[in-house]
């Protein structure tokens, strides 16, 4: 059996390939990520609104994988601090970033996805970006051809009207006060995505919706081939700090 074709892409502040999880859906997307400090770890800002009501600062995916890595993590903070200080600098090399990412997966016959909140929360929605002489309210306003998708603990973040940005929200019982966010996102139609302490505690429904693998694909925008168009509970085991966590993100 042929080998599926591995893809890898470095810019400046995206990269693309080098996640074990988006790796697995190189035959249909190639999925680029925007890594950044998460909460106030980053400097000060908060990156993570809902973090500490949430209860998912200890297990955050931010130290797992490459994250360990002491150079990944300079990087990581090389990029918030820069987001922080230079906001409009910081947009323009995004959008030179998103088109050599656009032509590099052109070239290949592969479609463009990217996840802009790969370990931080922030309402991309509402930052404005030019693109060849044109102001538009948000990168992916700007670049309808790339699929965009995130994990969110915000449940009432305005995206409905943005056709290429998905949104999935992230479940926690950490926190009894957060328990009317996870309510207001069931209520608007959010998928939640809720994590388990491993792969074999994952029911087949939670909160009355059907599960499905979460872990056989990062593509969230596609979650709804699975559930036969239903609203879903996206099922993931713990990774990183998350396995020893007991603050009630991580199921039992």
């Amino acid at each position: 059996m042929k080998k599926p074709v591995k893809y890898s892409w470095i810019g400046n502040l995206l990269r693309a390939g080098g996640d074990a999880k988006t790796s697995k859906d190189q035959d249909r997307y190639v999925t680029g990520i925007l890594y950044l400090k998460p909460h106030k770890s980053g400097g000060g800002v908060n990156l993570c609104a809902m973090a500490e009501i949430a209860g998912c600062i200890d297990p955050c995916l931010v130290g797992a994988g490459r994250g360990q890595m002491s150079s990944v993590q300079r990087g990581r903070q090389r990029k918030t601090d820069w987001f922080n200080s230079d906001r409009e600098s910081f947009m323009a090399q995004l959008v030179t970033d998103l088109e050599k990412f656009v032509k590099y997966c052109a070239k290949r016959d592969v479609k463009p996805a990217q996840r802009l909140n790969g370990t931080s929360d922030i309402l991309w929605e509402r930052i404005p970006v030019a693109r060849d002489g044109v102001t538009y309210p948000s990168l992916m306003q700007a670049f309808p051809e790339v699929r965009f998708y995130d994990y969110t603990k915000i449940s009432n973040r305005n995206v409905q009207h943005i056709a290429n940005y998905h949104l999935t929200f992230s479940y926690s019982e950490a926190n009894p006060a957060y328990a009317r966010h996870v309510t207001q996102a069931l209520e608007r139609g959010m998928n939640l995505a809720v994590v388990w302490r491993s792969a074999d505690l994952i029911p087949q429904s939670f909160q009355g919706l059907p599960v499905i693998d979460g872990d056989e694909t990062d593509l969230r925008f596609l979650d709804h081939e699975k559930s036969g168009d239903r609203q879903c509970i996206v099922g993931l085991y713990a990774k990183g700090a998350a396995k020893h966590d007991t603050s009630g993100f991580v199921l039992d």
